[in-house]
């Protein structure tokens, strides 16, 4: 591809979804806030080219995401990798991001500090991203009737909206292994992650995917879609807020009984 037809097609991309680079540019920014500018690029690539590979190989086969196919409806207009329009692998690096900034509150301080706490961490992080899901893809194959277009479809359909139970399992996958690849490099020994960090942005940004797609699906009369997200998201919402009461609570009075507990006295 020519430099100029890379470029015009990236000005198409920005054109045509100019939502996924404004979700993208509060991912840049509260990850640098959070992380450091180093990991949140390392964050961005790692978890860009995991959905790549996994968008490349579902299409093929059908693994992870179950099988499905791209219209190509766009191709010229914005980039595609292959088969696949670039700004769907560019998506996932800051939903999963999100999805960890909620889990890192969830769980409160310490989390890092055991192998257990890590693996905890990926697991609710995986999730937590894929519940997203439960709004994102019942709207997305419904693309055609609003501004995404009709751009992917799943030949055999699916059991919840259109949508295979499969692909759930995809983005639980893919979001584990992104959260999962940047814990495990960045709680290596002495490349530990600050925790508590800043994680407030990505639980924003989280609430507003969510909402922005919410918002979409209920702009297109879909209100049984709607409804399932909102009672989803609404249980998992008084869920997280109970596990945080607990979590945060422990790690709390932990730190309150150390100096105590080491001879050093209370905190006045």
């Amino acid at each position: 591809m020519q430099p100029v037809d890379l470029a015009l097609q990236l000005i198409g991309t920005l054109t045509l979804r100019p939502y996924v680079f404004g979700f993208l540019a509060i991912f840049l920014i509260a990850g640098v806030l959070d992380l450091g500018r180093a990991r949140t690029v390392g964050f961005l690539f790692w978890g860009g080219g995991v959905a790549l590979v996994a968008e490349l190989v579902s299409t093929r086969v059908g693994i992870p995401f179950g099988l499905y196919q791209y219209t190509g409806a766009t191709r010229g207009a914005e980039l595609f990798l292959g088969n696949v329009p670039f700004f769907s692998p560019l998506s996932f690096p800051f939903l999963a991001y999100a999805a960890f900034c909620l889990a890192r509150r969830t769980r409160g301080p310490g989390w890092a500090t055991t192998r257990a706490g890590r693996v905890r961490m990926v697991a609710v992080s995986g999730v937590l991203m894929m519940l997203l899901d439960v709004v994102i893809d019942p709207l997305a194959v419904r693309g055609e009737r609003w501004f995404l277009g009709h751009i992917f479809y799943y030949p055999d359909g699916g059991l919840y909206f259109g949508v295979p139970l499969s692909n759930f399992v995809g983005w639980l996958v893919v979001g584990s292994i992104t959260v999962g690849g940047f814990v495990r490099v960045g709680t290596a020994p002495g490349r530990e992650t600050p925790d508590p960090g800043a994680p407030g942005l990505g639980i924003a940004l989280y609430y507003l995917v969510l909402a922005v797609n919410l918002t979409v699906t209920l702009w297109i009369g879909e209100g049984l879609i709607a409804a399932a997200g909102i009672v989803v998201h609404a249980a998992l919402f008084l869920l997280l807020y109970s596990v945080n009461r607990v979590t945060v609570g422990r790690w709390s009075a932990e730190s309150l009984s150390a100096p105590a507990a080491s001879g050093g006295g209370t905190r006045p």
